[in-house]
C-alpha cells in the first residue's frame, strides 16, 4: 500500500480552511483515478502541550506507486493539485509513503 500524505500548517482562518477544505477540495480528490482512500485528521495538540504548528493531515490510499502516478496524472488529479496550490499552496507539504509490514 502507498500513501500520499499533505500535511497542513495552521491556516490564518480555521473556519474558511475546513469550509473550503471540505467542501470543495475533498471532493475534487475523492475523484482522483485509482484512489482507494482518504482519511483526513485534525491535528488537535502536542504531547507535550499546547497548538501544533499543523492543522490537518491527509492520507490518500492507492495500491501501488504507479497507480499514484497515474492518478496524479489523471484529469482529476490535475485538478485536485491545481485547486490544492491555489488555496493551501503556502500551507502544504506533501510527502509519499509506504506501509511497513512490522515483523
Amino acid at each position: 500500500m502507498v500513501k500520499l500524505i499533505a500535511l497542513y500548517k495552521q491556516p490564518e482562518d480555521r473556519a474558511a480552511f475546513d469550509d473550503y477544505y471540505f467542501n470543495t477540495h475533498a471532493p475534487i480528490t475523492k475523484e482522483i483515478t485509482g484512489l482507494l482512500d482518504m482519511k483526513v485528521t485534525k491535528i488537535v495538540g502536542s504531547p507535550m502541550g499546547g497548538e501544533s504548528d499543523f492543522y490537518l493531515l491527509c492520507e490518500m490510499f492507492y495500491d501501488s506507486h504507479e497507480s499514484l502516478k497515474a492518478g496524479l496524472k489523471s484529469d482529476e488529479g490535475k485538478a485536485s493539485g491545481k485547486d490544492l496550490m491555489g488555496f493551501a499552496g503556502n500551507l502544504v507539504t506533501l510527502m509519499i509513503g509506504e506501509d511497513v509490514d512490522e515483523q
